[in-house]
C-alpha cells in the first residue's frame, strides 16, 4: 500500500567557522535567538509598563544562567543521575548535548527568585511577564531539536509522519513539531492576554495558566514520543510526564489563589 511521509535528513550544522574549525549548529542558533527575541519583546513590555530597561538587562542575565544551568542539571539528575554521579566533570560538557526543559523551567523560576531577593522586585509580576516569552523560546528550541532529529515520536501511519533518516527508516510522529506549533499558539495567546486583559487578572494568574496549559499538553504529548532513556520503559509514566505533574498542580494553585484575590477585590468595590 502506498504511504506518504516526509523524509527528514537535514544537517544539524549550518556552517563551520574556517579559522577555528568550529561548527555553527541550528540548535545553538535557536537557543541564541530565544534569548535575543525574548529580551526584545520584554523590553517592549517594560517600556509600556514604565519599567527601567536596566532592570531587564540584569534580569536577562539571571534568567540566561538559570535556564542553561537548570536545563543541564535537570538532564543529568532526572535522566542519567547514576552516570553523572560517577562522572561529575561530565556535567560541564554541555557541548555534548543534554538539556532538559523541566530543569530549565525550574532554573528560570529559581533565578527569578534570586533576582527578586536581590532587587525586591515583585515576584508574581515578573512571573506573569516571563511566561509571555517562554513559549517563543520553547518553539525555537523545539525547532532546534527537529533539526537535530532528536526527541523523536513513535511510529505512525499518518501522512505527515517523518522518517528521521539518521535514526531509522520508520515514519514517526514529528513530536518536536507538534510542540513547536503548540507553544507558538501559547505565545500568541499570552501576548493577547497581556495586551488586553492584564489589568483584569490578579497577579500570578497568567503564570498559573501557563503552567497548566503547557505542562498538561506536555503530559499528553509524551504518549506520542519515544522514551529518551531505557529506564523509562519500566515506568508507568515516563520522566517527562512525572515531572509535568508538579507544574500542573502549581499552576492550578496559582489560578485558584489569583481567582480568590480577584473575587475579594470585586466584593470590596461592590461594598463601597
Amino acid at each position: 500500500m502506498f504511504q506518504l511521509y516526509i523524509y527528514w535528513n537535514p544537517s544539524p550544522e549550518i556552517f563551520t567557522i574556517p579559522i577555528i574549525d568550529w561548527p555553527v549548529r541550528w540548535y545553538g542558533l535557536m537557543w541564541a535567538l530565544s534569548f535575543i527575541l525574548s529580551h526584545y519583546i520584554l523590553s517592549k513590555i517594560y517600556t509600556v509598563e514604565g519599567r527601567k530597561l536596566e532592570d531587564l538587562d540584569r534580569l536577562t542575565l539571571y534568567v540566561m544562567l538559570g535556564t542553561i544551568i537548570g536545563a543541564r542539571l535537570g538532564h543529568c539528575l532526572f535522566y542519567d543521575a547514576e552516570y553523572y554521579f560517577t562522572h561529575p566533570i561530565d556535567i560541564l560538557k554541555i557541548y555534548e548535548g543534554g538539556l532538559a526543559s523541566h530543569g530549565g523551567a525550574i532554573g528560570i523560576i529559581f533565578s527569578i527568585w534570586l533576582y527578586v531577593k536581590k532587587t525586591k522586585e515583585n515576584l508574581l509580576w515578573l512571573l506573569d511577564r516571563i511566561v509571555i516569552v517562554v513559549p517563543l523560546a520553547g518553539m525555537l528550541i523545539r525547532i532546534g531539536n527537529l533539526m537535530n532529529s532528536e526527541i523523536i515520536g513513535k511510529p505512525t501511519t499518518l501522512p505527515f509522519g517523518f522518517i528521521f533518516a539518521s535514526v531509522d527508516n520508520i515514519p514517526r510522529h514529528p513530536s518536536q513539531l507538534y510542540e513547536a506549533i503548540y507553544v507558538a499558539i501559547l505565545f500568541v495567546l499570552f501576548v493577547y492576554l497581556w495586551k488586553n486583559k492584564r489589568n483584569e487578572f490578579a497577579q500570578g494568574f497568567m503564570f498559573g495558566l501557563f503552567c497548566v496549559l503547557l505542562f498538561t499538553f506536555r503530559f499528553f504529548i509524551e504518549f506520542l514520543k519515544e522514551n529518551q532513556e531505557s529506564f523509562e520503559n519500566q515506568l508507568p509514566l515516563n520522566m517527562g510526564q512525572i515531572l509535568s505533574i508538579p507544574f500542573i498542580i502549581v499552576g492550578i494553585y496559582f489560578i485558584l489563589k489569583s481567582k480568590n484575590k480577584t473575587q475579594f477585590k470585586t466584593e470590596r468595590r461592590i461594598s463601597k
